[in-house]
């Protein structure tokens, strides 16, 4: 394994980035977290765990002698099936079991757990490793790559230099600002409404252990457990053209009623027993194909930001992190040639899933007869059919473990 005479300084401290110093402990390297916040922590509540994404938890589980993925597994909610059904009439319209079939076609499992509970796996296996310094209160408004090492200043005053720079900061990423010189991240047209209820206050012919979703014209509402079952997370999602930047303004009820007046008796049931909803608009990025320029790199939805309806937007930044970190130990240490490969390895994946997202997006959203047409051919999937049109996701990709020193 190699070391870095500087360590490899990675801006922002959520999932991707901490996924992404974890990885790159696993090859040897030292890294430096620097998070803007004053404090570790994520906004939202549930979140969705691909097979593809418990791979690398046991990848870097492995590499760091600490069972990450076990951890994990103890904070989460594996649900039965994912339900999709038709928001007005209320009738099932697929189903795709995730029990041992799915285990057996894919090796690992599907699972929803809070997003904080997630960050703070991650965040304890770095405070548990020497390879890692975490700060936080440091927002980075400038970069220099000199060539040999990368600078970056803090708001703050404190300047960093490091062996190279990973900007893993996010949708409204500074360093993807610094680096590429685009604009401002693509506004879907799609509001998102989310709520954490606890599931006591769920009528019980609602408590379902699955992920369930309700699909309607330019509206949907998700529904799944987490915390071992304790709270229920919803997530209404309606097209309008209010905007607001961040994730974490308070939502308008009664935008939301008007939005889903026309929905079946239980959708209408759930959003009633919410008095208090978070709103985020939703947004994503045309892909590029390249987010790397000497020894600076992109990460995660600094990259390739991904609306939410495949459910891999973390999934595919902790990919990201084992990448990057298998390319940096097989290019020896050439932060380059490392970075230009791992592009090379992530573009066009990232990419798909992008696109995959906002198409899947219409397809929930559809109205009058392509809602129609939708029910109909999703309605005669078997399973099988299923499993296979998902297995370009939940395969995965290859991992390595680290080489003994």
């Amino acid at each position: 394994m190699a070391e870095a005479t500087r360590p490899i300084l990675i801006v922002g401290g959520g999932i991707g980035g901490l996924a992404t110093a974890l990885a790159l402990a696993t090859k040897g390297y030292r890294s430096h977290v620097l998070e803007q916040a004053a404090e570790f922590k994520e906004i939202g509540a549930g979140i969705q765990l691909g097979p593809n994404v418990f791979k690398m938890f046991s990848i870097l589980g492995m590499g760091l002698g600490m069972g990450l993925a076990e951890n994990i597994r103890r904070l989460a909610t594996f649900p039965e099936s994912l339900i999709m059904m038709d928001c007005v009439t209320g009738e099932v319209v697929a189903r795709i079991p995730l029990g041992q079939e799915f285990l057996a076609r894919f090796q690992f499992p599907y699972a929803l757990i809070h997003r904080a509970d997630l960050l703070n796996v991650l965040l304890e296996a770095c405070q548990q490793c020497d390879r890692i310094t975490l700060e936080t209160s440091r927002q980075v408004t400038a970069m220099t790559d000199h060539g040999d090492h990368v600078t970056v200043t803090t708001k703050e005053g404190p300047t960093h230099d490091g062996a190279a720079l990973i900007g893993a900061d996010g949708l409204w990423s500074t360093i993807r600002s610094l680096l590429l010189h685009d604009d401002k991240p693509r506004v879907s047209g799609h509001i998102a409404y989310r709520a954490v209820l606890p599931t006591a206050e769920v009528p019980e012919r609602l408590r379902w252990q699955t992920m369930a979703f309700w699909a309607g014209e330019k509206t949907h509402l998700v529904i799944y457990p987490i915390r071992g079952g304790e709270l229920t997370n919803l997530v209404a999602v309606f097209h309008s053209k209010r905007y607001e930047e961040g994730w974490d303004s308070f939502g308008d009820p009664a935008e939301l009623h008007e939005r889903f007046a026309g929905t079946c008796e239980e959708v209408r049931t759930m959003l009633s027993k919410i008095e208090s909803w978070r709103m985020w608009v939703l947004c994503d990025r045309e892909p590029v194909k390249c987010w790397t320029r000497g020894r600076v790199a992109l990460l995660g939805d600094a990259a390739h930001p991904m609306l939410q309806y495949l459910a891999q937007g973390a999934c595919m930044a902790v990919e990201d992190a084992v990448c990057l970190a298998n390319q940096l130990e097989q290019a020896g240490g050439d932060f380059e040639r490392a970075f230009q490969a791992y592009n090379q390895m992530r573009y066009l994946r990232t990419a798909r899933a992008q696109l995959t997202a906002r198409l899947y997006g219409e397809v929930y959203h559809a109205s009058g007869v392509a809602r129609e047409v939708r029910n109909q051919v999703l309605s005669q999937r078997t399973p099988q059919q299923a499993y296979d049109g998902l297995a370009w996701i939940y395969d995965g990709i290859e991992g390595t473990p680290p080489r003994s020193s």
